[in-house]
């Protein structure tokens, strides 16, 4: 692996050095006498080897020697530097420079485009490519240079797992549900995981298997090929075929996987072309878009056309002890977007760039998509007055950050809208009574059980989409006929070590703002939500029909019996 192409080049374009193979001197002959009594003479003394011209041809030559010897290196840097992370459109525009300069011009570009601070002397992308490269030929070469090990592949592109799970010696194996149930024996492999993957997916998990025993573990996506056992007649049944449900050779009937027939079997064909997706997007380069947001939000450009307006909230929910998810509301009005009728349907679209660095602007998260509106082209008057969100859930650890947001018309090239504001991730102690951030909703309800995690507005296991508006200091509208929904999640209850169950009083309230009186209040012992745990979820749907048309604020309070805390949010709302 060339880690130095750049300073190679650098000298061997710089100095220029050519050497030339020096005369045989081993046979010498003794000096002519005569020659030392005459006179001094340009024709007549013997040339410097080392002055001498050379001759066309030589010079040819060398210039040739010189120009593989570059050409060597620029294909070394193509071919395996970036050889995970270079975009086919690239790879073909490197091929077809047509000279060294253009080839240095474009390698600058290349590493520029990916730099996380622009304005920095330093490649923080750069630097970390190169170290993955290195950890991937320090750890998992197998016959060949760790980097071109799947493994190293996956370490290259995505940097390290979030954990591993590792069975180096293969043998006895107990099949979780997924896979069938029941006991086998298998080759050597590994399981990365990974919580979020931008341009992936969230909880990805990578099986590699080293079915030589070689210690060339190599990525599938055939949950079945670490099973040793999967030829062998009578041996490594899965539960159903310990029970005569079903036969071995029943496995070997169609799809990739041949994992067998269990509890859970009927889903595993309806996933396959889920993981043959995963491995295209984990083997595919990763894309570089909306570049020019990028520069517009790095370089805070003034901007030369109309001003896209969008609004933007962030929440706080806890993860683990030292893990914080910040949910990342964007509110653009349709109005607000440029819209271009084809075949009877307006559609518009806007690009959504984000990224999160700290105070020493480091960028420590990014995310990018594409928000898509279409509407019937006859109906397209109506909705404008409507909103679409676009919503994503970002991990950071509790600290100082900054977040970024820049928004692209894409039907008006002009039409950009730019935010930036800090963002203070709060730390959840665990001795501390704590709450997530109240949200107050258009809906909130539960997700099924394979949505859980996953998808626009899903924390957990419920679907809470915030309302958002244009300053956060400005409360959120509700009209009479529509319900008021609230969500929040309370963390470090205290836990009664007789009962091993918490103790606490929750109490919510509607006031009206105007009069300070409460208008509707209820309290609800801990238990109703979840007594054996340290951690409950508050939500609730009220009728806004019975309250007048003014100014409110709902409060949730948490009286925590044991630890003897209280802690109490509150939001407020405006009922039209």
């Amino acid at each position: 692996m060339n880690f130095n192409g750049r300073s190679i080049l650098f000298v061997a374009l710089g100095c220029g050095l050519i050497f030339v193979p020096a005369r045989n001197t081993h046979a010498q002959q003794a000096p002519d006498p005569s020659l030392q009594t005459r006179p001094a003479s340009g024709q007549d003394q013997e040339p410097d080897p080392l002055k001498r011209q050379r001759s066309d041809e030589e010079k040819f030559k060398a210039q040739k020697e010189v120009r593989q010897e570059i050409t060597i290196a620029y294909k070394s840097w193509l071919d395996q530097d970036v050889a995970y992370i270079i975009t086919d459109e690239e790879r073909k525009a490197f091929k077809n420079l047509a000279n060294d300069e253009e080839r240095e011009a474009f390698i600058e570009q290349f590493w520029l485009r990916r730099n996380p601070n622009p304005d920095s002397p330093d490649n923080e992308f750069r630097e970390e490519h190169y170290r993955r490269i290195q950890y991937a030929n320090d750890h998992y070469a197998a016959g060949k240079p760790g980097w071109k090990t799947d493994r190293g592949h996956m370490y290259i592109a995505f940097g390290p797992p979030d954990s591993i799970e590792s069975h180096p010696s293969g043998g006895s194996y107990q099949r979780p549900q997924e896979e069938g149930g029941g006991e086998t024996s298998t080759f050597p492999f590994e399981t990365w995981h990974y919580r979020y993957i931008e341009g992936v997916g969230d909880n990805i998990d990578m099986e590699f298997v080293d079915t030589c025993q070689c210690g060339d573990y190599h990525f599938t996506i055939d949950r079945s090929e670490k099973d040793a056992l999967a030829k062998t007649p009578g041996a490594g049944l899965t539960q159903w075929e310990e029970m005569g449900m079903s036969k071995k050779a029943d496995r070997f009937k169609g799809g990739f996987e041949n994992l067998g027939a269990g509890p859970l079997g009927s889903q595993n064909q309806s996933k396959e072309f889920d993981r043959i997706e995963l491995a295209a997007k984990l083997f595919a380069p990763p894309p570089i878009k909306f570049k020019d947001l990028e520069s517009a939000m790095s370089e805070h450009k003034l901007l030369t056309g109309p001003i896209f307006p969008f609004d933007v909230r962030t929440d706080f929910v806890k993860v683990t002890s030292s893990t914080v998810l910040v949910p990342v509301t964007i509110q653009i009005r349709n109005r607000d977007i440029t819209f271009v009728t084809k075949d009877g349907v307006a559609k518009g679209v806007v690009n959504v760039l984000g990224k999160v660095t700290t105070l020493t602007h480091k960028t420590v998260q990014t995310f990018e998509d594409t928000v898509e509106v279409e509407q019937p082209a006859e109906l397209l008057e109506k909705s404008l007055d409507r909103k679409s969100i676009y919503w994503k859930a970002v991990p950071l650890l509790p600290g100082l950050y900054r977040l970024d947001i820049a928004i692209k018309d894409v039907n008006n090239a002009d039409h950009i809208g730019i935010y930036g504001k800090s963002l203070d991730v709060p730390a959840y102690h665990d001795e501390k009574l704590g709450t997530s951030s109240l949200i107050l909703a258009d809906q909130i309800y539960p997700v099924s059980s394979h949505d859980i995690g996953q998808g626009s507005c899903v924390i957990g296991n419920i679907h809470v989409c915030p309302r958002v508006t244009q300053n956060p200091a400005t409360p959120v509208s509700f009209k009479r006929s529509q319900d008021l929904n609230f969500w929040m999640q309370v963390y470090n209850l205290g836990i009664n070590d007789q009962t091993k169950s918490n103790e606490a009083k929750v109490t919510y309230q509607i006031i009206d703002s105007a009069t300070n009186t409460v208008v509707f209040e209820k309290e609800q012992d801990s238990k109703d939500f979840g007594e054996h745990s340290d951690q409950l979820t508050v939500e609730k749907t009220i009728k806004v029909a019975g309250l007048q048309p003014g100014k409110y604020k709902v409060t949730i309070k948490i009286n925590d019996e044991i630890s003897k805390q209280e802690i109490a949010q509150s939001a407020p709302f405006v009922v039209e």
